[in-house]
């Protein structure tokens, strides 16, 4: 079953690493756009370790810390 991430229009999304702790800055279409994102890794029949990569340049913004959304159902 493929999964299908959709983006708002002008969804924003900037993540940084302060070295304790990571910050995830988005516009409300932005943080939107992640909303629908892990809603679709958490429906049903999406298989355990389906995974999302977000990048500067792929879907964050420039100078943005890479970021794995995925799905694990083990405990």
């Amino acid at each position: 079953m493929a999964q299908v991430f959709t983006w708002e229009e002008d969804a924003r999304i900037e993540v940084r690493d302060l070295g304790g702790e990571i910050v995830i800055e988005a516009n409300a279409a932005g943080l939107r756009t992640l909303a629908g994102h892990l809603l679709v890794l958490a429906g049903e029949g999406v298989p355990d370790g389906s995974h999302l990569h977000l990048e500067d340049g792929n879907g964050l913004e420039d100078g943005s810390v890479g970021l794995v959304l995925e799905r694990s159902d083990a405990e």
